[in-house]
């Protein structure tokens, strides 16, 4: 009976373990799946990047320019240190002095002094006072020349050609961004160029072997299709290729690492703007011109600076201190040791066989050439607006030209396959007009690229951009 009673309570307890794990397995099927956790990274997007940020990151990798940019800041310091220069300089001087006494040959003994005033150590050399001698003083310098002056001024020449250089430094680099910009822009657009007329190749070739098959055309169509579509896929395969090296050159300006996939963003393309504003622009800022005008004044300073060796030179100083036998404020009588010295100096050149001459005529050979350079800019700087501006003026211009030759090829090609579906057109005048819509949209994109280049050189040459 007991026997019988455990058996049934240890059935029953089977059974109930066996009913909750079905109701936990059913729980864990039933279950909605676990949405991806907030805190886990999303994918990075690819950047987009416009001709500004671009411009802005080349800054920050381009050498030439960041060797410009220290030249500047050189500049300045060298600036610095000539306007310190015309200050007076203060220095402290300690210095031991140990003399030989003068001893008698006979006794060995510290021998009087001419004349019978005996001194407790007179010394061997004229040039020291003591055996033992003590100098610590507080000394200040002043120097002043026309060569200091004239530096100064030569330091700020040497500032402004320096500005000057680095601004045509960051518009070489504007421009250099903004040509492989543009560049890889329509790289792009070549390459859906390329691959639509690799499918419109694999189409007619399509065409031409129906109709081959059902007997309309000759085997020869289709042979020219097919020479046609390999040509086609060569175009493609370049275009990419070409579209890759340049988004790679790109990238070295933009990126720490030159395979960082990005986009190119493109805004609308403004129009060009009104002569009078360019002069204007032109005018007011011009970094070429300015720094021939500054290498111009600095060619003149340094003539001054070669003649300024003909002029005197004039030394201050002003001491003050211990120069005494102790190294104390008193002396062992009681008297003071501390004191002042004050020395003016007046150095006035006289012969140097010619060398301040020959200086003089160096400067002014390099001051001729600076000034034949400054009109040469001045010349150069006129033709630039000229070809800039026509240039600008011309790309525009075409664009319109441009976009209707496309639209006329594609109608072209429209009508030729239809011609060649009903048996009208050959094989010859399909290809020649898929070759023509090829050529056309090419030309655009190259002509697009003419004026966004052109009108960049023109906002390059105003300072606009």
């Amino acid at each position: 009976m007991a026997l019988t009673c455990a058996r049934n309570i240890f059935r029953r307890w089977r059974t109930l373990q066996f009913i909750c794990l079905a109701t936990l397995t059913f729980a864990a099927f039933a279950q909605p799946p676990v949405a991806p956790s907030a805190a886990q990274p999303a994918p990075s997007a690819t950047p987009a990047i416009t001709l500004d940020e671009a411009i802005s990151r080349a800054r920050a990798n381009e050498p030439t320019f960041a060797a410009a940019v220290a030249n500047r800041q050189n500049a300045e310091l060298d600036h610095s240190i000539a306007r310190a220069g015309l200050l007076p300089s203060v220095t402290y001087n300690n210095q031991y002095l140990y003399t030989e006494s003068n001893h008698c040959p006979t006794t060995n003994k510290i021998c009087a002094a001419s004349g019978g005033a005996s001194t407790s150590a007179p010394v061997r050399f004229i040039a020291n006072n003591e055996v033992h001698e003590y100098i610590s003083q507080g000394q200040v310098n002043e120097i002043l020349s026309a060569q200091l002056f004239n530096a100064v001024n030569r330091a700020s020449a040497s500032l402004a050609v320096a500005t000057a250089e680095q601004e045509i430094a960051r518009r070489g680099l504007v421009a250099t961004v903004a040509g492989l910009f543009y560049a890889a822009a329509t790289s792009d657009r070549r390459v859906a160029v390329a691959e639509r007329a690799a499918k419109e190749a694999a189409s007619l070739t399509q065409l031409t072997q129906q109709r081959e098959s059902a007997r309309e055309v000759a085997h020869a169509d289709v042979v020219k299709s097919q020479l046609q579509q390999q040509q086609r896929d060569r175009d493609l395969s370049d275009a990419k290729v070409n579209a890759e090296k340049t988004r790679l050159e790109l990238a070295v300006l933009l990126f720490p690492d030159p395979r960082t996939p990005y986009t190119i963003s493109i805004v609308d393309t403004a129009s060009v703007p009104a002569r009078a504003d360019v002069e204007a622009a032109l005018a007011k800022h011009n970094p070429e011109l300015e720094s021939a005008l500054a290498s111009a004044h600095l060619a003149d300073l340094n003539v001054v600076a070669a003649r300024s060796a003909y002029l005197p030179e004039l030394q201050l100083n002003y001491s003050y201190g211990i120069d005494s036998p102790q190294f104390a404020v008193h002396a062992p009588d009681g008297s003071r040791n501390l004191g002042y010295s004050a020395s003016a100096s007046l150095n006035i050149p006289i012969w140097d066989w010619f060398t301040t001459h020959d200086k003089v005529r160096q400067s002014e050979i390099s001051r001729n050439a600076a000034r034949v350079t400054l009109t040469n800019t001045q010349r150069k700087l006129i033709a630039t607006l000229e070809e800039s501006y026509a240039e600008a003026v011309a790309a525009h211009d075409q664009l319109d030209s441009l976009n209707q030759s496309v639209s006329t090829a594609a109608e072209s090609l429209r009508l030729t396959q239809l011609r060649y579906r009903s048996g009208e057109a050959t094989i010859l005048e399909v290809v020649d007009s898929e070759n023509s819509l090829t050529t056309s949209e090419l030309a655009r994109e190259d002509g697009l690229v003419r004026y966004q280049t052109a009108l960049a050189n023109l906002q390059l040459l105003t300072g606009t951009l």
